[in-house]
């Protein structure tokens, strides 16, 4: 039978929608860190042993309730509505550059992607993916992911990402990027309808010109791996 502070434990975890930590379960139920993690853990092998709906996980540094993943398309029908749209592409390789380079700027991403980042960083800020973070030596601000991002993509903490250095594509996939990096200087420059004159020219010259500098350096710049600089 369970404790009377792994039951209390489990009702704290069961009020809260959000993951909680050791520390804030600890002055709630007024005991010792040591003792909390304990119960936690007897509490989550109780789940895990009895074959219960309910499963006791890790994420974004503390303790959650979830549902069984047994469960999720039984769940999903039940609880069936409108769904926030998925990422784009643009929002997806922006979210991965500030997750693993983090904290960066908004031009260093673009420059990293071969175009804008303004749109997209704006829609992770607002959906809590993303926070400012500071600003850099020349002013522009940086970002991080958020505590909402963990969770979200079932992360304890930010060591859990993949490694990217276990990404190996093939000779054909790394055509493809420098292309669609090129593509994208090229449709930055205005060309179609030049509704900017002749410094929308310029100012596409130069992003075209970028494009193709970040796709030469693909062959000579390692890819950035870790994830909490």
């Amino acid at each position: 039978m369970s404790s009377e502070l792994e039951r209390i434990l489990e009702s704290l975890l069961f009020l809260s929608a959000d993951p909680v930590g050791v520390a804030a379960l600890a002055d709630a139920v007024e005991a010792e860190p040591d003792e909390v993690s304990e119960a936690l853990e007897r509490l989550e092998q109780s789940y895990a042993s009895e074959g219960r709906g309910l499963v006791l996980r890790r994420l974004a540094g503390g303790y959650a309730l979830s549902s069984h993943p047994d469960s999720e398309l039984a769940a999903r029908r039940l609880l069936a509505r409108p769904r926030t749209p998925p990422l784009t592409s643009a929002q997806a390789e922006t979210l991965a550059i500030i997750a693993y380079l983090q904290p960066v700027s908004r031009p260093e991403i673009a420059r990293i992607r071969g175009v804008s980042a303004e749109s997209a960083a704006a829609t992770l800020l607002e959906r809590g993916l993303v926070e400012e973070a500071g600003r850099s030596q020349f002013g522009a601000v940086l970002y991080r992911t958020t505590e909402l991002f963990l969770k979200l993509f079932g992360l304890g903490e930010l060591s859990e990402l993949p490694e990217i250095a276990g990404f190996d594509p093939s000779p054909e996939f790394e055509q493809q990027l420098r292309e669609r990096l090129l593509q994208a200087g090229e449709a930055r420059a205005g060309i179609a309808g030049n509704p900017g004159g002749p410094q929308a020219v310029a100012d596409g010259d130069q992003s075209v010109a970028e494009g193709r500098d970040h796709a030469s350096s693909l062959d000579e710049e390692p890819a950035h791996g870790d994830a909490g600089r």
